[in-house]
């Protein structure tokens, strides 16, 4: 590691929390979904009733819930609509994807490609549900998971924008992931500072530990959602959704990739659903 950089000002945990008050702050509604993941038994009309008092939110959840990749027959003009239309699972994740996608401020770190991080991030999200579904396995939990596995990577930038630019220039210079970069400017790497995020934000058990694992799958207890949100992310590298040509395609883990036990003609359906969604899912997240 000492040829890719210096440790001496290695980030702590303790000193990134501590500027998580910093960071934006999600709307009630979301916190709320994202802390009780777990949860069938919230009441539809009180969630739509909460969505409904923010129209930006609003507007972009609807958008999200009459896309192409939802299928609905008959267009929903209102949430509690939509809820019935999709169910309250699909709902709760495109509510929180609606949200994330607008609460972190852009262009804080000349280096850092704001649009590609989300592309690829609403793409892996895309291609984790659509895996999800062929598994059965929740694609909602999938979707929501892919959409949050790089969050830390907004964390740092966010917070320290001067030294994720020096993060940035080492791993052009050493042609090396950028985890690796991470780890050896700072110290630390974005799962952990996901993972913080993760705990200041109240995510359910659930996100925490596919933020947590998606990197290494095979660990122990990482969980099958880290196994699916691992092999999205490299799909999504591999067919260059986020359009960022600088980015190294990361190891695909042979045990992972086995344990999603598809055939190649799944997989090729699979890279062509991913495709055809992601380009409208982004047009209406980035907006």
């Amino acid at each position: 590691m000492n040829d890719l950089g210096s440790l001496s000002n290695a980030l702590s945990i303790e000193e990134l929390i501590g500027g998580v008050e910093d960071l934006p702050s999600l709307p009630d509604v979301v916190m709320e979904l994202l802390g009780s993941i777990e949860q069938e038994d919230s009441d539809i009309a009180v969630l739509a009733k909460k969505v409904a008092s923010d129209p930006a939110l609003m507007a972009k959840t609807l958008r999200l819930a009459n896309s192409s990749a939802y299928g609905l027959q008959v267009k929903a003009t209102t949430i509690q609509q939509a809820m019935t239309f999709l169910g309250f699972q699909t709902m709760r994740q495109l509510i929180t994807a609606a949200a994330l996608t607008g609460c972190f401020p852009a262009g804080r770190c000349p280096g850092f490609n704001d649009r590609a991080f989300w592309r690829h991030s609403i793409a892996t999200a895309a291609c984790a549900r659509v895996l999800a579904r062929r598994v059965r396995f929740n694609p909602d939990y999938a979707f929501t998971a892919g959409l949050l596995h790089g969050i830390g990577r907004l964390v740092l930038v966010s917070r320290f924008p001067e030294r994720y630019q020096a993060v940035l220039s080492l791993r052009d210079k050493r042609d090396c992931e950028l985890a690796e970069a991470e780890r050896a400017l700072l110290g630390i790497d974005h799962v952990d500072a996901g993972v913080a995020l993760a705990e200041h934000w109240h995510f359910s058990d659930t996100m925490r530990q596919a933020i947590a694992f998606y990197r290494m799958p095979e660990a122990p207890g990482a969980g099958f959602l880290a196994t699916i949100v691992h092999v999205a992310s490299a799909v999504v590298h591999a067919l260059d959704l986020a359009g960022n040509p600088d980015e190294l395609v990361p190891r695909v883990s042979a045990v992972a990739w086995t344990a999603l036990g598809m055939s190649e003609e799944a997989w090729l359906q699979a890279f062509h659903e991913t495709e055809l969604q992601v380009e409208e899912m982004a047009a209406i997240l980035m907006a």
